[in-house]
């Protein structure tokens, strides 16, 4: 493993202890597994993610264990993902959990949901704050083991092909959006649509639908959307800090030798710190470009976002009172966005906030 990919690993706070080269000489047990994406080719952000991690599993087994990624709807399509890696059809995914809060409203924890952790907090809290290992006392139950595997940061509100001015003007809305905030953006009389990335342009062409979320400038420039959804609004309130994860079977996880297991863990922290970097350094340019290509950047407005709050609220309110796995993963997200927040009204918001204000004068 390069010195400073894995430094990159080690900043991260996930990576595990480094690795002796003799227990891995001593491992002559030799693996192929198959990854499927959750994401198009296209996307080297999201998708490049999980070849960043195939290929450090490479380097850091001298070429014993080995990951061919398979991008999304090649060999699964992203809907299945999870319960194919489950029913070991395929032995990993790279995907985001809240794709299945279908199967159970707990899956969406594990990602994203309105108005909790941003990308730093979502970190420390599955890091240090025990939230990886309470995701995986859940993901177990439907034969996954779990690792942070990238976050996009605080995501875009998505492309509107209408102005929004008020929450009226959402009634009736067919929105691409996922997880939960489809639930919530429910309440405010959007229709939410969960379609994969790749489906999305085509569905705005032909006005199958009238808005969609995807990531952010990047990604959205790379997928065209500002082509057919002029209006383009921030924030996602509803991706504070969307981690995206590694999926593994649990069985094939548990047979796995301590030192694969934790040439997969160091791996995993690489791409998650990975991913989170490219998407802070290649938005800015992005985001210039796209509002020069005509792209009509707004932020919601204030009555759009106090009403998601409260249906936030509602929403939360109604699944902790049905549903004891996500009441468990819901209360330990909340208390530490307490906490994080206090800190970071303290340090980050007062030195973002005066760069910001500096930014804004030249």
């Amino acid at each position: 493993m390069k010195r400073r990919n894995f430094l990159k690993a080690a900043a991260s706070g996930g990576a595990v202890a480094a690795l002796a080269t003799p227990a891995l000489a001593q491992t002559a047990t030799k693996f192929q597994w198959r990854l499927t994406s959750g994401f198009p080719r296209s996307l080297d952000t999201i998708y490049g993610a999980a070849e960043v991690f195939a290929e450090q599993v490479k380097t850091m087994t001298n070429g014993n264990f080995e990951i061919q990624v398979f991008p999304a709807g090649e060999i699964v399509p992203t809907a299945q993902a999870a319960e194919a890696v489950g029913t070991n059809t395929i032995e990993m995914a790279h995907t985001c959990s809240y794709y299945y809060w279908g199967k159970d409203p707990t899956f969406a924890l594990g990602t994203a949901t309105p108005f909790m952790l941003n990308a730093r907090l979502m970190n420390a809290w599955l890091i240090e704050g025990g939230g990886n290992d309470l995701l995986n006392t859940f993901y177990a139950k439907h034969g996954l083991f779990s690792m942070p595997g990238g976050n996009t940061g605080t995501q875009m509100g998505g492309w509107y092909r209408k102005e929004i001015t008020n929450v009226a003007d959402l009634d009736g809305v067919k929105m691409r959006i996922a997880g939960i905030a489809g639930k919530v953006m429910e309440k405010l009389g959007v229709v939410p649509q969960q379609i994969p990335g790749g489906d999305i342009y085509p569905a705005l062409e032909r006005g199958t639908i009238d808005a969609a979320e995807w990531v952010g400038p990047y990604d959205d420039q790379k997928l065209g959307f500002y082509k057919v959804a002029p209006y383009y609004y921030y924030p996602g309130f509803w991706e504070g800090g969307p981690t995206v994860h590694f999926f593994v079977n649990l069985e094939k996880w548990n047979a796995l030798p301590p030192e694969y297991q934790a040439v997969l863990q160091n791996a995993a922290a690489n791409a998650n710190i990975d991913m989170l970097a490219k998407y802070d350094y290649r938005n800015p340019e992005a985001l210039r470009s796209l509002v020069a290509g005509g792209a009509k950047l707004k932020a919601f407005p204030q009555d759009v976002v106090e009403a998601a709050y409260a249906a936030s609220n509602e929403v939360y309110d109604e699944l902790t009172a049905t549903n004891a796995d996500f009441k468990t993963i819901y209360d330990s997200q909340k208390a530490f966005r307490s906490e994080g927040y206090l800190w970071f009204q303290v340090a980050e918001y007062s030195f973002d906030t005066f760069q910001i204000r500096n930014r804004t004068k030249g």
